[in-house]
């Protein structure tokens, strides 16, 4: 095919999926027509032409784009095989918009920019040399499940593996924030640095004193948790990444924290522009005596943290609320003021409504899920990371006198159809596992020693999941019915038992274990006890059918016995496993509905730079399985809750869910968020209304969290 002066561009081309097709179709052939287009107009004219792979590789190193540390460990007989098993798939991008978000997103230029040196082949195999760490089994093994679209790396590592002057592979970090000086300042300097180097930073404000708190015993001079919020907000401001983007950041508060309240009516549109908060995100940590005060109508105390400090001995954020919250009003030593619970939920609703914000972690859920030990604060950017930190304590200077530890999160995402169609479950999970130990124990963010520390001693990562509403249409499933709820019960519990399996093994391979494994309640084997007498394999004869078919078998009882048995010898390498991010970007790459959410619209509309508009089809869609895709919106919140909850039991941390509403009420509003605690639901992302155009199309309000 070659470049004509007559021929349309790959937008014009896109667009045609807005149009309906002469039989009433999706014009699926123009989008893929567009994906070609785009190659021949505007990649392949812009791209540096090497003769070979050898050739190539040899000038990105020797020009400095490669990291030689990390092709040194490969012969160059082995480097050519790898290169050769990537191009022999003759990849080609599903969608446009995936085509176009790997060139304008990951792969590499030039130093000037102005043209590519990567196609997509070669991205794939520099992450797999890297997570590989010398295995060339595995480096075939990972080009296989990337290139097939079993798994994906997240952004920061996929955009970063192999290169010499490269970023973090990791971009999500969370810290906490103790009650002095000294430690406030440190988690500015260390958010600074995150910032810097591309990262998105979640910050826990619980232990900062309230306003009118005491200051070095002098009475109400303390001015709480705002001006540093907004010192937070101007910092991740100034630091905006090289230009490109401002910094991201999200502080979260306790529910009973006396300056909740006022954080909340931050981010009111109307707000004072003494407290307004126009860009920093903020998330609430929410008990459960919170929902049963609301329950039964009572008012709700908010509590000094620097007198539950004094009293105590303990921080805010170490202290369980539920289970002292009586003696906590009934403390006279303790200041506090009050405030109607039901009214306090509805504060919720309405800033749901009116911003999306706040994120909701329902903390006493999430200790109560995290089997690792230690305590759960706060969550991340995307609400789904949810591991245990401890303090820092500082000398007279400022400095640290013991690191305490903080997190990082290491990202990488299952394609659920991908990964049912292959077949072979248990080798692509540990591929998996075993890609993000290496980007875990290749990480060391000196710059942030709490979170330098963390790494280290857990070794934690986040597996994650996408395409499951593609999957549920595909095999006939409506999203949120009975066989779509024991599927992902099923799977969940599948790729739960491969997890813990590979953890398990990388701790007898290497004689190590995750800090704190002995007290966990996988030492106990108390984790373990539901899977030892609850079945997961699936009964409902759609679900049997489908696993049937591909040749999968869901773990059972026995299977779980005798895992429960191996880990209580050996223990596990991780202290954390699995997160279910949002997913954005890599999304697209691997034509994908995004995370485990049902898609919004059939045809996706994005704004892209100088493309503008462009169009991305349903992953997993035809003209003939259309009626299956039901958007977010038409299913309503408890449809999505209720698929996330099968899944929760199984996910060692959290999962970033989107609820979407048509025209709700702000009842419908407090319902979501009740709703969402009654069914175990950790932590809840943003709230998306779908609204009117002028024109009366759909417009859905676009809040996305790129990984």
């Amino acid at each position: 095919m070659t470049i004509t002066q007559n021929a349309p561009s790959p937008v014009s081309l896109n667009s045609e999926l807005n149009l309906w097709g002469p039989n009433g179709e999706i014009q699926f052939d123009k989008d893929q027509e567009a994906a070609r287009q785009y190659f021949l107009q505007e990649v392949n004219p812009s791209t540096v032409f090497f003769h070979n792979h050898k050739e190539k590789v040899h000038f990105l190193l020797e020009e400095g784009y490669y990291d030689p540390e990390v092709f040194v460990q490969y012969s160059e007989d082995f480097l050519l095989k790898a290169y050769e098993k990537a191009y022999s798939y003759k990849f080609r991008f599903k969608s446009f918009v995936g085509a176009l978000k790997f060139y304008t997103g990951y792969a590499l230029k030039t130093f000037d920019g102005t043209r590519w040196l990567e196609r997509y082949e070669d991205r794939v195999v520099a992450n797999a040399l890297l997570l590989a760490r010398g295995d060339e089994e595995q480096v075939l093994g990972i080009i296989d499940a990337i290139i097939t679209g079993q798994l994906q790396p997240a952004t920061p590592t996929f955009a970063n593996a192999g290169l010499l002057n490269a970023g973090e592979m990791v971009s999500c970090f969370l810290l906490d924030t103790h009650d002095s000086l000294d430690s406030i300042m440190q988690t500015v300097k260390s958010a600074s640095n995150l910032s810097k180097l591309g990262g998105g930073v979640g910050i826990n404000l619980t232990n900062v004193r309230a306003v009118g708190d005491p200051i070095r015993n002098v009475e109400g001079v303390a001015s709480g948790v705002i001006p540093y919020a907004k010192v937070l907000e101007d910092t991740f401001k100034w630091i905006n990444q090289l230009g490109q983007r401002q910094g991201a950041c999200v502080v979260y508060i306790h529910a009973h924290h006396m300056d909740v309240l006022t954080l909340l009516d931050s981010k009111r549109e109307n707000a004072d522009e003494a407290i307004l908060l126009k860009t920093l995100s903020v998330g609430i940590t929410i008990p459960d005596i919170t929902y049963e005060l609301a329950a039964k109508n009572e008012d709700m105390y908010l509590f000094s943290p620097y007198d539950i400090q004094k009293v105590y001995g303990k921080e805010f954020s170490e202290i369980d609320v539920t289970e002292h919250y009586r003696e906590l009003v009934e403390n006279p030593a303790i200041r506090k003021t009050r405030t109607s619970a039901r009214k306090f939920f509805m504060t919720l609703a309405e800033l749901r409504a009116e911003s999306g914000y706040p994120y909701i972690l329902n903390i006493d859920t999430a200790n109560a899920g995290n089997p690792a030990g230690g305590i759960v604060k706060m969550s991340n950017l995307c609400s789904e990371i949810l591991q245990p930190q401890s303090p820092s304590t500082f000398d007279e200077a400022g400095n640290y006198e013991t690191v305490g530890q903080d997190i990082s999160c290491n990202l990488a995402s299952l394609n659920v159809a991908r990964i049912m169609e292959n077949g072979n479950v248990e080798r692509v999970v540990d591929m998996a596992v075993r890609g993000l130990t290496a980007v875990s124990d290749l990480t060391e963010i000196k710059r942030a020693p709490t979170v330098a520390r963390a790494n280290a001693a857990s070794h934690s990562i986040g597996l994650g999941q996408m395409n499951l509403a593609g999957w549920f249409a595909k095999e006939k499933m409506i999203y949120g019915d009975e066989d779509s709820l024991e599927f992902t019960s099923a799977y969940f519990s599948m790729i739960n038992f491969y997890t813990l399996k590979t953890s398990n093994a990388i701790a007898k391979e290497t004689g190590i274990v995750f800090e704190g494994f002995e007290n966990s309640d996988y030492a106990s084997g108390e984790y373990f006890e539901r899977y030892r007498t609850v079945s997961y394999v699936p009964q409902r004869d759609k679900v049997v059918e489908i696993f049937d078919r591909y040749g999968i078998t869901v773990p059972g009882i026995e299977e779980w016995d005798a895992l429960a048995q191996s880990v209580s010898e050996h223990g596990l390498y991780h202290s954390h496993r699995q997160a279910v991010a949002p997913t954005g970007s890599i999304s697209y790459l691997s034509h994908s509905t995004s995370s485990i959410t049902p898609i919004t619209s059939l045809i996706e509309i994005r704004k892209e730079g100088k493309m503008g508009r462009v169009y991305f089809p349903a992953p997993e869609m035809t003209n003939e399985n259309m009626e299956y895709f039901k958007d977010a919106y038409e299913l309503g919140y408890k449809a999505i809750i209720d698929v996330y909850a099968a899944a929760q039991p199984h996910v060692d941390q959290g999962m970033s869910m989107n609820l979407f509403f048509k025209n709700p009420s702000m009842k419908e509003f407090v319902n979501s968020i009740m709703y969402a605690h009654k069914k175990g639901i950790k932590t809840m992302y943003y709230a998306r209304l779908q609204q009117q155009a002028l024109d009366g199309t759909d417009v859905s309000e676009c809040i996305s969290c790129t990984l």
